[in-house]
């Protein structure tokens, strides 16, 4: 009887060692990382990670609902792009001398904002009306997407760099409210939202029942239409706010900001426990990916290794996060 509860207890360890493989991997990295550059767990450095996650929070949020449905969202990167290029031309400072609009006067940052969002949430309506009404697969549409959003982008900005932003509006990436950086307050907002959405409304209930079984869901009265395109509505929001925040932060834009943030985004959904199977995944989880990955990149950065190896590391801890995935679905199964 000792043995076999022996067995039980080693296997059930065994199993959950396995299932939090990134969090054991994570931990061990910070161990080594905190004892051979103890500089790494300083406040400051500390306070640089969460900033430099916020923006990718706020991304990973948005494509992690197109995950739950099982789909995907490749024009995520892009279509940041277009709310760093929006911010970027509308809110130069008067006096800059190669303003991207000379006539324009004073515009506010608040209405430069919605007027960001607005754009990319539409971008985001197309996605879903292509992919629910005419049934192009996620993959593929958004595919087209990236690739479309990204001409009008050159062609807005005539592939020229923007800079000499209002301070107001730089303000929102290096300004403190009550000595916390904005960016991780409004990165804070945003978790919350959609923890709301997923948890506390129809909405996120339908979010997970088309990502479980989508034909069940249908049956069941869930409108799989309107909330897969209410879905890259809400993802398109997402992505707006991001590239007018990510603009902020850099003091410029151009139309090539926001590439591969959305392949990172879906790494960090992945590697936090949203099954590329659909119908699972959690915000806190998405939360965790996203810090996972980002203190893995700059662990990497502390001990030195050279930027080639950084894209071996992160690659080969993106495929065991994936096949930690489908072994936990074929287990469920």
């Amino acid at each position: 009887m000792d043995k076999l509860q022996k067995f039980v207890s080693t296997k059930n360890l065994k199993a959950t060692l396995i299932d939090n493989a990134m969090y054991v991997i994570l931990i061990t990295i910070l161990f080594v990382v905190s004892i051979l550059r103890p500089i790494f767990l300083s406040p400051n450095n500390l306070t640089n990670i969460l900033m430099n996650s916020s923006i990718r929070i706020i991304i990973a949020l948005g494509v992690s609902g197109a995950l739950i449905t099982r789909g995907t969202d490749l024009s995520a990167g892009r279509i940041v792009g277009v709310g760093a290029v929006i911010g970027g031309t509308l809110l130069q400072r008067p006096d800059y001398a190669a303003k991207f609009f000379p006539n324009l006067g004073e515009m506010n940052v608040v209405v430069i904002l919605l007027l960001a969002v607005f754009v990319t949430a539409l971008l985001g309506l197309i996605n879903g009306l292509v992919i629910s009404f005419l049934h192009v697969p996620p993959f593929i549409a958004t595919l087209g997407m990236q690739s479309i959003v990204y001409g009008l982008s050159l062609i807005y900005t005539k592939s020229q760099p923007i800079g000499g932003l209002k301070t107001d509006y730089t303000y929102l990436a290096s300004g403190r409210l009550l000595n916390i950086p904005i960016l991780i307050l409004i990165a804070v907002v945003m978790i919350a939202i959609m923890w709301f959405l997923l948890n506390q409304t129809k909405f996120g209930k339908y979010i997970y029942a088309i990502g479980g079984n989508e034909a069940a869901a249908e049956v069941a009265g869930v409108n799989v239409v309107w909330t897969k395109i209410r879905v890259y509505v809400l993802a398109g929001l997402f992505y707006g706010l991001a590239g007018f925040l990510l603009a902020a932060k850099s003091g410029g834009a151009t139309a090539n900001y926001g590439i591969g943030y959305e392949l990172e985004a879906i790494a960090a959904c992945t590697i936090g426990g949203v099954s590329t199977a659909g119908g699972v995944g959690t915000v806190q989880g998405i939360v965790s990916g996203v810090l996972i990955f980002e203190m893995l990149k700059t662990s990497l950065q502390f001990l030195g290794v050279t930027p080639d190896l950084q894209y071996v590391a992160i690659g080969t801890v993106i495929v065991i996060a994936v096949a930690i995935d489908i072994r936990k679905y074929l287990a469920k199964k």
